[in-house]
């Protein structure tokens, strides 16, 4: 069964309601996160219901701090493959306009989650905070589940064996301190930036190393510089890479984007979703004097990244 996305609440069929969901935000669906998910999951069979994820889109800090910089680990159709992957059924983006954030703690269980959603379980983490106001909590979420008739588990703080608890701040501060190994053993992969091709100035392929270019746009911003990749492609393949996530500072300043540079690939991706994942960070983004001191250091850089990336090589 493929997972099902559903925009909203209200006015649901009955095939969409009744589910046993974790709640909760997912940025990233790191390994913190599918603790929560687990636990829906083994409600969801035990009572034979489907297994719902509840989340909200956008972020609700989009909505209150509409000026921050971009913070996203992922997007939809990433965190979808993601969450299908761990067995999940239903996929609830719940709209966070001024109507959801006006509901206090016990209107949002009462409206959305049992009148809306007609929720079995609901499974939350330790430091889960809901309603107007974010005061919610996982205690007052298990009155509410004896109140209203929903049973209710709380995930306890997962952690790797030096004691660094798992969450999305972790993953973000790993990339942008230039160490997406970190950010990887926080997600239980690495992060990837997945977007539409665009076509650049063909410098690269000028030179011998065509790039596909990537917008990076609501992401979190990894540290600017040059990394070892691997890149899926629409078909499945996955081919190893070198980029540079930067602005160009050589060739002409640019909005940040992700430059990648496909080892022995030759064909034309314009237009098509790509995802490309951040191995290991190789060096910072530099700003050359010359095209022929840029070219000098990208081929060091593919040597790098080859042996990174590529075990036979």
């Amino acid at each position: 069964m493929r997972l099902k996305m559903i925009h909203g609440w209200k006015d649901l069929p009955d095939t969409e309601r009744g589910a046993c969901v974790a709640l909760g935000n997912f940025d990233g669906v790191h390994r913190g996160h599918q603790q929560v998910i687990a636990q829906a999951a083994d409600a969801a069979r035990e009572s034979k219901a489907p297994l719902g994820v509840v989340t909200f889109d956008p972020h609700p800090r989009r909505l209150f701090r509409p000026s921050e910089p971009a913070f996203k680990l992922m997007t939809h159709p990433q965190q979808a493959r993601a969450l299908q992957a761990l067995g999940v059924d239903l996929l609830y983006l719940l709209p966070f306009d001024f109507e959801m954030a006006s509901f206090n703690d016990r209107e949002f269980v009462e409206k959305v989650l049992v009148h809306g959603l007609g929720v079995k379980h609901v499974a939350v983490g330790f430091d889960i905070s809901f309603g107007r106001g974010r005061s919610g909590s996982a205690e007052l979420m298990k009155a509410y589940g004896q109140e209203y008739g929903f049973s209710v588990s709380v995930a306890e703080p997962v952690a790797n064996r030096e004691g660094e608890k798992f969450s999305s701040t972790g993953v973000r501060d790993a990339l942008r301190d230039g160490h997406p190994e970190g950010a990887a053993r926080i997600l239980g992969r690495p992060f990837a930036i997945e977007g539409v091709v665009r076509r650049g100035q063909q410098l690269g392929r000028q030179l011998g190393f065509p790039t596909a270019n990537v917008e990076v746009e609501d992401y979190v911003v990894p540290k600017l510089g040059v990394y070892a990749t691997r890149t899926r492609l629409p078909d499945g393949r996955e081919v190893p890479g070198v980029a540079n996530l930067g602005n160009n500072p050589t060739t002409g300043e640019v909005e940040t984007r992700l430059e990648t540079w496909l080892f022995d690939f030759d064909e034309d991706l314009y237009g098509q979703i790509i995802e490309t994942d951040l191995i290991a960070f190789l060096r910072p983004e530099l700003k050359f004097d010359s095209i022929e001191l840029m070219v000098e250091q990208i081929l060091r850089d593919e040597q790098a990244a080859r042996a990174i990336v590529c075990p036979t090589f």
